[in-house]
C-alpha cells in the first residue's frame, strides 16, 4: 500500500479517520484523470483503487481509439501511465475499497477495508461491472469455461473452440483477441446486425477463425466439471439447438457500480448517477464521472474527460468556500 503522507488524522468524529480535501473512489480513466487535475491544483487527492486498478479499461488487451497512440495501447499499460502521471503531481493511490458512505454532512464519511476517510469533496468513479446472461449453468461454470475477461482468460483456451456472446465493440474486440489462442471463435448475437463499429465488423468478418450466429440467444450452459456445450434458441424461428464449445466469453454490457450510493445520490432507473454538465450530483461537493454516470458513450476518452471536469469543478467548489 502506498504512503498516506498527504492525509491527516482527524479527531472531529473518529480518531482513526483520515481527513482529505478530495477523495476519488475508483481508479479507472475517470478516477485517475480526476486525480491528475486535482493534484495539479495542489489538493493532494487520494484515490481508492477498488477491486480493479485501472478499471474496466485495464482488462482490454488493446485500445486503438485513445488519442496519442497511433498503434494502439494496452489497457493495463494506459492505466499505469495515467497513474504515474497523477502520482507525479502529488496524487496518492491506495489499494483500498470503499464499502459505505455517509453523504448527509461534510466532511463526507467513507468506510473502507482499511478504516475511515473524511473528505471535503468526493468524486465517484466506481465504474460498471459486466452483465451476466443469467441462464442455468452460467454461475456454476464461471471459471470453468465461462469468463467475462478475454485478456484474463484467453490463454487458457489455446486450440479450443470458443463462443463470444455480444454485438458491440467490446464483444468483437475481445473475440478478435481470443483468435490468437482459440482454434475457432463463434460470435453469437441476439440481433440480426452488430452494434460494433464498421472497422471492427470488417476485421471480424474477414478473420479466418471467426464465425457468426445471429438472431440467437444462449439459454443454458451445459457441463459438469467444465463447460461442454451451449443450448441456443433462435429468437425468430424459436428453433432450439445444442452447440459444442469449450469456452464462453460474455460481453453484453455493464451495470453501474453504484449500490452504496442509493438513497443518497439521485440516480436513473438503471442505477446511473445523475449529473449535470459540470459533473455535479444532487449533493454539493459530490461529483461523479465515468461509467458510473455515463450510460451512453462508455469510452476511455469520455470517461477521462468527465473525470477532469469533475476535478476542475470540485477545485472551484473548494476555492469558493475559502474565498
Amino acid at each position: 500500500m502506498f504512503s498516506l503522507g498527504n492525509v491527516s488524522t482527524s479527531s472531529t468524529n473518529n480518531e482513526d479517520s483520515k481527513r482529505v480535501k478530495m477523495l476519488v473512489l475508483g481508479s479507472g480513466p475517470a478516477g485517475l484523470a480526476a486525480a491528475l487535475y486535482a493534484a495539479r491544483a495542489e489538493l493532494a487527492p487520494v484515490v481508492l483503487t477498488g477491486t480493479q486498478l485501472g478499471g474496466q479499461a485495464a482488462l482490454t488487451f488493446t485500445i486503438e481509439n485513445y488519442p496519442g497512440f497511433p498503434n494502439g495501447v494496452g489497457g493495463s499499460e494506459l492505466g499505469e501511465l495515467f497513474q504515474k502521471q497523477a502520482e507525479h503531481f502529488g496524487a496518492r493511490v491506495e489499494f483500498d475499497t470503499a464499502h459505505e458512505v455517509d453523504l448527509s454532512r461534510r466532511p463526507f464519511k467513507v468506510t473502507t477495508d482499511s478504516g475511515e476517510y473524511q473528505a471535503d469533496t468526493l468524486i465517484v468513479t466506481t465504474g460498471a461491472s459486466s452483465l451476466h446472461l443469467n441462464v442455468p449453468g452460467e454461475s456454476e461454470l464461471t471459471g470453468r469455461g465461462v469468463s467475462y475477461c478475454a485478456t484474463c482468460d484467453g490463454w487458457f483456451f489455446k486450440d479450443k473452440k470458443v463462443v463470444v456472446v455480444g454485438g458491440g465493440d467490446s464483444a468483437l474486440e475481445e473475440a478478435l483477441f481470443i483468435t490468437r489462442y482459440a482454434s475457432s471463435v463463434t460470435v453469437i448475437h441476439r440481433r440480426d446486425e452488430f452494434r460494433a463499429g464498421a472497422i471492427l465488423q470488417k476485421r471480424a468478418r474477414e478473420h479466418p477463425k471467426m464465425n457468426f450466429i445471429m438472431d440467437t440467444v444462449v439459454t443454458e450452459v451445459v457441463g459438469s466439471d467444465k463447460m461442454e456445450a451451449l443450448k441456443l434458441r433462435n429468437v425468430k424461428t424459436k428453433e432450439e439447438t445444442t452447440f459444442a464449445a469449450d469456452g464462453l466469453f460474455i460481453f453484453i454490457g455493464h451495470t453501474p457500480n453504484t449500490d452504496m450510493f442509493k438513497g443518497q445520490l439521485e440516480m436513473s432507473d438503471l442505477g446511473y448517477i445523475i449529473v449535470n454538465d459540470r459533473m455535479e450530483t444532487n449533493v454539493p461537493g459530490v461529483y461523479a464521472a465515468g461509467e458510473a454516470a455515463d450510460p451512453h458513450f462508455r469510452q476511455v476518452i469520455t470517461s477521462a474527460g468527465m473525470g477532469a471536469a469533475a476535478a476542475i469543478q470540485a477545485t472551484r467548489f473548494l476555492e469558493s468556500e475559502s474565498s
